[in-house]
Formats: C-alpha cells, structure tokens, sequence
C-alpha cells in the first residue's frame, strides 16, 4: 500500500516505500481528484521510480510535469526493454536523460529538424548490441505514437544507454566514442592492416577501450606498480608497447591528458592480441 505525498499532477505522485524512501508513481489519471495521505489506487498504477539520487528524482520529477505522459510512458517501456535485452544495470538518469531527449526528438521531427549524427558509422561498429536496442526503440515509438524517426536517432539513443551502463554524461559519451575511432585509425596504420571487427579479441579491445575512455575523461587514473609485470609485457611485446605509446601521445596533445603506465600495458597487451603480428 502507497499513500500519497504530494500530487505532481493528474498522472504523476510522490510516495515512500517500504524504507521511507521517496517514489515517484506514474499512471493515467492517478492524481486526479486525489489529495496527500490517501491510499494510491494500485489498479492505476503503471510505473514507480525508485531513484536513489535525490537531485536526479528531483530532476525527473520536474521533467515529468512538463513531457507528455505518451513519451514518458513510451520512453519508459525503451529502458525496460534495454534492460531486459542487455540485462545489464543501468545508472537512473538514463529515466531523465533519455525521456527528454525522446520527447525533443519527437518534437523535432514533427518540425521537420531532425539531426544529423556525425558519428553513426562509429556508434555501429563500437556498440552493435546497443544498437540493436536503439533500433528497437524506433520501433517501439512507431507503434506507441504513429512517429517513425531516422536511424540517426537510434545512433543517439544508442549512446544513452551506453552512458547509463558506463555511468558517465552524454558529453564524455561523444569524447570517448571519437576516442575510440582514433584509436583505431592508429592501430590501423600501425600495423598496417584491417582489424577483424567480428572476432573476440576485437570486440574485447573495444570494451577495453569504452572504460578506458570513462576513465580518462572522468579523471579515474589507475595507478599500477607491479613494475615486473610491466617490464615483461615491454620486453616481450615492444612493437606493440610502441603503438600503446602512439595512442598515449595522441591522447597527451589531444586531450591534455598522460595515459599512464599500466593504462599503456593492458593497452599493449590487448593490441598483441587483436594484431597477431610476429
């Protein structure tokens, strides 16, 4: 049993749960002709919140009063589907982040002012089983709400999720995704060759590469000091330890920030792998 809190409007309430911690409850008609301290009629309840954030429940709480209650429920359903398909955990802003940016780009589109996104090609290739899901979201708002958006935008809901499973913000999502396609310009012309996108060690080298970015643009450094370990993956692998040394220059005169020692031995060690060269 919830009692309400307080009356957001029509659609939106505030509760507590069973620990006395505040839920936001959504479902049609749910605050209507309702006042604080009356039992929340369960049959109209359609989804809770639980956001361990206080400023991002505040957030939300105010972005749902403004967005239609189609696109919150639409928005909805695409992270109970991400989710389920990912099964992975998802940071709660993703609930704020991906809600307004859905309800905009529906916006847009009924204005005929979609985006362009510049980095759709990447978003493909480094994040094939997010996509997967942003693709899926094109679908679920087609039937939801009659409005079929360009592949563009499954780019971008793309890199929402992704950004809720790294815990990061959208800013460093596009930064580390234009981090990886240099990196892997780099690898490409220092060996000399096309990486197999298909194989196992590719596709760990880029998830390598996605916290490896979260790291640097989050300023979480590791700081190794086993120097045996490092010494014998230098000395076993110095051809590719030199390209870890590219990648951390390009990165030092790019970003204004020093990749350190064990960030260029796992490095070193994930590019033997994906490379083969002898």
């Amino acid at each position: 049993m919830y009692l309400i809190t307080k009356v957001i409007n029509n659609n939106i309430v505030c509760s507590q749960d069973m620990d006395g911690k505040e839920i936001i409850v959504r479902g049609l008609g749910i605050g209507f002709g309702t006042k604080v301290n009356e039992e929340i009629q369960e049959a109209k309840i359609e989804k809770i919140y639980k956001i361990e954030n206080s400023k991002t429940s505040n957030k939300l709480l105010s972005l749902l009063q403004d967005i239609p209650i189609e696109h919150i429920q639409t928005s909805t359903d695409i992270i109970d589907y991400a989710k389920q398909s990912l099964n992975k955990k998802l940071n709660d802003n993703i609930y704020l982040t991906l809600t307004d940016h859905i309800s905009f780009a529906i916006e847009r589109k009924r204005k005929n002012l979609e985006y362009h996104n510049a980095l759709l090609w990447e978003i493909k290739k480094f994040y094939p089983v997010e996509y997967s899901v942003g693709l899926k979201a094109l679908d679920i708002i087609s039937d939801k709400l009659g409005i079929r958006l360009s592949d563009d935008e499954a780019g971008f809901i793309t890199l929402h999720i992704v950004n809720a499973e790294l815990d990061t913000n959208m800013s460093s999502m596009f930064q580390i995704t234009e981090l990886i396609k240099q990196i892997i310009q780099i690898v490409k012309n220092y060996y000399k060759l096309e990486l197999d996108d298909s194989s196992l060690y590719y596709e760990r080298f880029i998830t390598h590469l996605k916290f490896f970015g979260q790291r640097l643009f989050s300023d979480k450094v590791p700081q190794g000091d086993d120097t045996t370990f490092q010494n014998i993956v230098k000395s076993r692998y110095p051809k590719d330890y030199q390209c870890a040394i590219l990648i951390g220059q390009y990165v030092l005169e790019n970003y204004k920030k020093k990749v350190t020692e064990e960030e260029l031995i796992f490095l070193t060690i994930h590019l033997r792998r994906i490379s083969m060269v002898d």
